[in-house]
């Protein structure tokens, strides 16, 4: 970054001030420009107004539960109006999770309170990170794409023809590259009935979604399994 750039703008949706305060420093010592709003009713005005000025937020740390308007309806309404802002949710209530990465609502990433503030810089990097790869044009034959208001998955334009069980799966993947998934987590993404399942529909499942995918790419292995441990999602050949 040159002399003349300004720093990536973070904005904070917190209405607790010393988690907000806490962050916001830790923000400012990683590099970015911090903002905070402590009320859900401030957040659509200042998008609009600093968007409208070029100096809008790179990212929103959106707590779940503050005063005025939630989060989530918060975050529904970004990604109505402003699809490509990365919004990453924060929150206490652990049960909310699967709503928080739905297909209704869509947010980047979630944190889990209590929390690191160095976890929070990580994530924020990490989802930027993802975020500015996905505005880049990939080198041919190399696209893996989710539709998921069509529940489908492409790679290279061609429909998988994933089941929504085996769609559910890899959009979880996805979402965090790289990250190792129990086989339980991944039944509980799966399955949000929580119905009993064994270990082995898991792996069932996964065994499906490789040879679909495989069916595509014959010379790349996507997902894989770590010994012991459960599965990831790893794009990189």
């Amino acid at each position: 970054m040159t002399h003349t750039e300004r720093p990536p703008r973070i904005l904070i949706v917190e209405d607790e001030p010393k988690i907000a305060r806490l962050v916001a420093d830790y923000l400012a010592g990683s590099g970015f420009e911090p903002h905070h709003l402590d009320h859900g009713d401030a957040v659509i005005p200042w998008l609009e107004e600093t968007r409208q000025a070029g100096e809008g937020p790179a990212l929103v740390l959106l707590d779940l539960m503050l005063p005025g308007t939630d989060g989530l309806t918060l975050c529904r309404e970004i990604r109505q109006r402003w699809p490509a802002l990365p919004v990453i949710m924060l929150t206490a209530r652990v049960e909310e999770v699967d709503r928080l990465l739905g297909l209704e609502l869509g947010a980047d990433d979630y944190i889990c309170k209590p929390f690191s503030p160095r976890e929070v810089v990580a994530r924020v990097k990490a989802v930027l990170r993802r975020s500015q790869l996905a505005g880049e044009p990939e080198p041919a034959g190399s696209d893996l794409v989710l539709d998921e208001e069509g529940w489908r998955a492409l790679a290279d334009g061609h429909d998988l023809g994933l089941t929504a069980v085996e769609f559910q799966l890899l959009k979880v993947m996805m979402h965090a590259p790289g990250r190792i998934f129990s086989r339980d987590q991944l039944m509980d993404h799966m399955y949000r009935d929580h119905r009993i399942v064994s270990e082995r529909t898991v792996d069932s499942h996964v065994k499906k979604l490789r040879r679909k995918i495989a069916e595509a790419w014959p010379e790349r292995e996507v997902i894989r399994s770590v010994y012991g441990v459960g599965y990831k999602y790893q794009p990189e050949a």
